[in-house]
C-alpha cells in the first residue's frame, strides 16, 4: 500500500523482531523507557507514525535515524506516551471524589495525624493532579482544620512534566471547566490560559513509571486513569498489586472508565463505586 506521499504504508507487521529490539534498546539505553511492559500492537502502530513522519520507507531505515539521532528518541517517546487530558476529565468522578472519597481520607487522616497523599499516575500535562488541587480548594479550603495534602503526579516524559509545572493551557483543555472556576484559579493571556501560583504550588511533579512505588512510604488514593489499556495483561496485575501494597487497608484507587481490575488484583480491592472505577483496597 503507498500512502500520499508515494512511500509504502508501515503497518505492525513490517517492524521485524530485530528491528523491535533494536528499538526497545535505544529507548531503554537513552530514555530508560521500558517497551517490554506495553502491548506490541499498540506500540508497533505508534511507532509507524514516526516512521512515516519520517519519509523512511522501511523500519530499518527508521532503526538507523533513531540511532544517528538521538533527538529522535524524544520524539518517539512523546507518540508513545498518551499525553492527551482535559480538566476534571469525567466530570462525575470528580464529583464522587467530592462527596464521598475526600471526606472519608480526611477523616482517616485525622484519626491518623498524618497527611493525605495523592498520586497521579500517568498525569500527562498537570491537568488531573491540578484538577484534585483546585477540588480541595473550592471544597475544603474553609474548613476549620483543612488537613494536610501531598499531591504528586508523575509521567515517564521529563519534557512533558515540565509544561506540566509552567501550568500554561489552551482554551480546549478547559472546556470542562466551569466559568466561575476559570475566573478564580486562571488567568487569560491572548489565547493560553495561566494557572494560578497558589494551584501550582500545591502539586509537585516528578519523572517516573507505574512500578516506582517507591515514592511514597505510604499512598491514601491513586489516580490511574486510561494508562492500563496499553499495558499486557500480565503488566497490569503488577502495576495493580504494586497499588494495593502502597495504598494499604482503606486505600483509593480510581481507574478510568474503559478499565477494571484485572485477574487476581480483585481479591486486593472492593468496589465503591464501580460506574466511576472507585476501588477501595482490602
Amino acid at each position: 500500500m503507498i500512502n500520499d506521499i508515494g512511500l509504502p504504508e508501515v503497518v505492525i507487521h513490517d517492524i521485524s523482531a530485530k528491528e523491535f529490539e533494536i528499538i526497545r534498546a535505544a529507548l531503554k539505553n537513552l530514555r530508560d523507557f521500558n517497551l517490554e511492559i506495553y502491548k506490541d500492537a499498540c506500540i508497533k502502530r505508534r511507532i509507524g507514525i514516526r516512521i512515516r513522519a519520517n519519509h523512511c520507507a522501511t523500519a530499518k531505515e527508521y532503526c538507523e535515524l533513531l540511532l544517528r539521532d538521538k533527538r529522535e528518541a524524544d520524539l518517539l517517546l512523546k507518540v508513545l506516551t498518551i499525553h492527551v487530558s482535559k480538566f476534571f476529565r469525567n466530570p462525575p468522578t470528580f464529583a464522587k471524589l467530592k462527596a464521598e472519597v475526600f471526606p472519608y481520607l480526611f477523616a482517616r487522616s485525622r484519626e491518623e495525624a498524618s497527611p493525605v497523599r495523592f498520586w497521579s499516575v500517568g498525569c500527562a500535562g498537570g491537568e488531573e493532579p491540578y484538577s484534585l488541587a483546585i477540588l480541595l480548594k473550592e471544597s475544603f479550603a474553609e474548613e476549620p482544620s483543612p488537613p494536610r495534602v501531598d499531591i504528586l503526579a508523575t509521567d515517564v516524559d521529563e519534557g512533558i512534566i515540565e509544561a506540566a509545572r509552567q501550568g500554561v493551557y489552551v482554551d480546549e483543555r478547559l472546556d470542562e471547566v466551569p466559568d466561575t472556576i476559570k475566573l478564580r484559579w486562571f488567568t487569560l493571556d491572548g489565547e493560553k490560559y495561566y494557572l494560578h501560583p497558589e494551584i501550582k504550588a500545591m502539586v509537585r511533579f516528578r519523572r517516573a513509571d507505574l512500578f516506582d512505588t517507591g515514592i511514597f512510604h505510604k499512598c491514601d488514593l491513586i489516580l490511574c486513569r486510561n494508562v492500563l489499556i496499553y499495558l499486557e495483561r500480565a503488566e497490569q496485575e503488577k502495576v495493580i498489586n504494586g497499588f494495593a501494597d502502597l495504598l494499604g487497608s482503606g486505600g483509593i484507587l480510581v481507574l478510568g472508565k474503559s478499565e477494571t481490575l484485572p485477574g487476581q488484583t480483585r481479591r486486593r480491592f472492593q468496589p465503591l463505586c464501580p460506574v466511576e472505577r472507585i476501588y477501595r483496597a482490602i
